[in-house]
């Protein structure tokens, strides 16, 4: 597999997560850094990504971040938002945060839906 166009790459992503909306909700600084870290995962040569301290195949990494669109990267920000711990590696705690996105961003929300129904706020 031949490895692909960084910039041409990252126009893709940009239109993917709806970069200007984005940049409008959470300015440009934070989406840059998400976008360009994307981006290089999308078009790393490496065979292993290290996600969350375990080691995945690269492709398996690269089809989850080809899913990803503006509400999973809304919902990495708004977690980010709320996280209050120190966070001592932000690239590996984004890259964790971004891959897992898919598969956590409907529990998250319909838990948010029951606190807020049925909780005590």
């Amino acid at each position: 597999m031949e490895k692909m166009d960084w910039a041409a790459c990252r126009k893709g992503v940009m239109e993917n997560i709806s970069y200007s909306q984005l940049v409008e909700e959470y300015g440009a600084e934070d989406v840059e850094g998400v976008t360009d870290l994307i981006t290089d995962i999308l078009t790393s040569a490496q065979p292993i990504v290290r996600i969350g301290k375990e080691d995945l195949p690269l492709s398996v990494v690269q089809s989850r971040f080809r899913k990803l669109d503006e509400t999973h990267i809304q919902y990495v920000f708004d977690c980010l938002s709320r996280n209050t711990t120190k966070v001592r590696n932000i690239r590996a705690y984004l890259l964790t945060s971004l891959y897992n996105a898919p598969a956590t961003i409907g529990q998250f929300y319909q838990a948010e839906v029951q606190h807020d129904l049925y909780g005590s706020g």
